[in-house]
Protein backbone atom coordinates (compact mmCIF):
# COMPACT_ATOMS: atom_id res chain seq x y z
CA UNK A 1 0.00 0.00 0.00
CA UNK A 2 1.48 3.15 -0.86
CA UNK A 3 1.65 5.89 1.43
CA UNK A 4 -0.80 8.36 -0.28
CA UNK A 5 -3.53 5.52 -0.36
CA UNK A 6 -2.44 5.01 2.91
CA UNK A 7 -3.17 7.99 4.61
CA UNK A 8 -6.43 8.15 2.36
CA UNK A 9 -7.32 4.84 4.11
CA UNK A 10 -6.89 6.35 7.37
CA UNK A 11 -8.68 9.78 6.82
CA UNK A 12 -11.47 7.39 5.67
CA UNK A 13 -11.39 5.15 8.43
CA UNK A 14 -10.82 7.73 11.13
CA UNK A 15 -13.52 9.67 10.08
CA UNK A 16 -16.10 6.44 9.82
CA UNK A 17 -15.05 6.27 13.68
CA UNK A 18 -16.18 9.96 14.31
CA UNK A 19 -19.75 9.31 12.47
CA UNK A 20 -20.22 6.10 13.96
CA UNK A 21 -19.19 7.98 17.56
CA UNK A 22 -21.73 10.74 16.10
CA UNK A 23 -24.47 7.66 15.91
CA UNK A 24 -23.78 6.01 18.91
CA UNK A 25 -24.39 9.86 20.74
CA UNK A 26 -28.13 9.94 18.69
CA UNK A 27 -28.89 6.35 18.80
CA UNK A 28 -27.61 5.21 22.28
CA UNK A 29 -28.21 1.95 20.38
CA UNK A 30 -25.29 -1.01 21.90
CA UNK A 31 -25.13 -2.03 18.50
CA UNK A 32 -23.94 1.40 17.24
CA UNK A 33 -21.68 1.34 20.29
CA UNK A 34 -19.55 -2.12 19.03
CA UNK A 35 -19.56 -0.51 16.17
CA UNK A 36 -17.51 2.29 17.50
CA UNK A 37 -15.41 -0.08 19.28
CA UNK A 38 -14.81 -2.21 16.33
CA UNK A 39 -13.55 0.30 13.95
CA UNK A 40 -11.25 1.30 16.97
CA UNK A 41 -9.54 -1.52 17.33
CA UNK A 42 -9.27 -1.29 13.68
CA UNK A 43 -7.09 1.98 13.80
CA UNK A 44 -5.23 0.64 16.52
CA UNK A 45 -4.68 -3.09 15.18
CA UNK A 46 -2.87 -0.64 12.08
CA UNK A 47 0.34 -1.06 15.28
CA UNK A 48 1.49 -4.27 15.91
CA UNK A 49 4.05 -5.57 16.99
CA UNK A 50 6.10 -8.63 15.35
CA UNK A 51 4.39 -11.21 18.24
CA UNK A 52 1.08 -10.04 17.37
CA UNK A 53 0.42 -7.89 20.30
CA UNK A 54 -0.76 -4.42 19.76
CA UNK A 55 0.84 -1.67 22.24
CA UNK A 56 -1.00 1.03 20.91
CA UNK A 57 -4.99 1.01 22.07
CA UNK A 58 -5.70 4.91 22.43
CA UNK A 59 -8.54 4.82 19.82
CA UNK A 60 -10.26 1.60 21.80
CA UNK A 61 -9.45 3.72 25.29
CA UNK A 62 -10.83 7.11 23.64
CA UNK A 63 -13.76 5.13 22.42
CA UNK A 64 -14.47 3.35 25.92
CA UNK A 65 -14.50 6.95 27.51
CA UNK A 66 -16.48 8.62 25.01
CA UNK A 67 -19.19 5.47 24.59
CA UNK A 68 -19.65 5.89 28.70
CA UNK A 69 -19.58 9.38 28.96
CA UNK A 70 -22.30 9.14 26.17
CA UNK A 71 -24.44 6.70 27.57
CA UNK A 72 -24.00 8.44 32.01
CA UNK A 73 -23.44 11.95 31.11
CA UNK A 74 -22.13 13.92 34.72
CA UNK A 75 -18.97 16.50 35.30
CA UNK A 76 -16.12 13.79 34.46
CA UNK A 77 -18.34 13.00 31.12
CA UNK A 78 -18.70 16.66 30.08
CA UNK A 79 -14.99 16.87 30.37
CA UNK A 80 -14.40 14.19 28.21
CA UNK A 81 -17.06 14.88 25.44
CA UNK A 82 -15.27 18.65 25.98
CA UNK A 83 -12.13 17.52 25.25
CA UNK A 84 -13.20 15.01 21.92
CA UNK A 85 -15.45 18.07 20.75
CA UNK A 86 -12.11 20.08 20.86
CA UNK A 87 -9.64 17.30 18.75
CA UNK A 88 -12.42 16.98 15.84
CA UNK A 89 -11.30 19.32 12.85
CA UNK A 90 -14.61 19.06 10.55
CA UNK A 91 -16.51 21.99 11.83
CA UNK A 92 -20.14 20.69 10.59
CA UNK A 93 -18.77 17.09 12.56
CA UNK A 94 -18.28 19.34 15.65
CA UNK A 95 -21.84 21.53 15.81
CA UNK A 96 -23.37 18.43 15.12
CA UNK A 97 -21.89 15.92 17.52
CA UNK A 98 -22.32 18.61 20.37
CA UNK A 99 -26.08 19.38 19.36
CA UNK A 100 -26.33 15.10 19.65
CA UNK A 101 -24.92 15.64 23.13
CA UNK A 102 -27.35 18.53 23.90
CA UNK A 103 -24.00 20.73 24.60
CA UNK A 104 -24.19 24.57 24.14
CA UNK A 105 -21.85 25.72 21.33
CA UNK A 106 -20.49 28.20 23.58
CA UNK A 107 -18.68 25.95 25.54
CA UNK A 108 -17.20 24.90 22.67
CA UNK A 109 -13.72 26.07 22.76
CA UNK A 110 -13.16 27.65 18.91
CA UNK A 111 -10.11 25.79 16.85
CA UNK A 112 -9.81 29.06 15.08
CA UNK A 113 -8.58 32.57 17.10
CA UNK A 114 -10.57 35.38 15.94
CA UNK A 115 -9.13 37.87 13.83
CA UNK A 116 -8.09 41.14 15.23
CA UNK A 117 -8.66 44.44 13.38
CA UNK A 118 -6.40 47.04 13.85
CA UNK A 119 -3.24 49.27 12.86
CA UNK A 120 -1.11 46.22 13.75
CA UNK A 121 -0.25 45.02 9.76
CA UNK A 122 3.08 47.27 9.81
CA UNK A 123 3.86 46.81 13.36
CA UNK A 124 7.68 45.32 13.78
CA UNK A 125 8.57 46.33 9.99
CA UNK A 126 11.41 49.10 9.63
CA UNK A 127 10.15 52.38 8.14
CA UNK A 128 11.63 53.62 4.81
CA UNK A 129 12.83 56.02 5.90
CA UNK A 130 11.95 58.83 3.44
CA UNK A 131 10.99 56.40 -0.12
Amino acid sequence: MSTVRGSEWHARTLRAWHLAVLRYAVTLDNADRLAVLRIAREIDGLDTRQDGARDFTYFQRTSADLCAAILHPDEHSSTVLRQYLARIDDDRLKRVFAAAIDMAPSTISPTVKPVRRGNELWKGLASRGGH
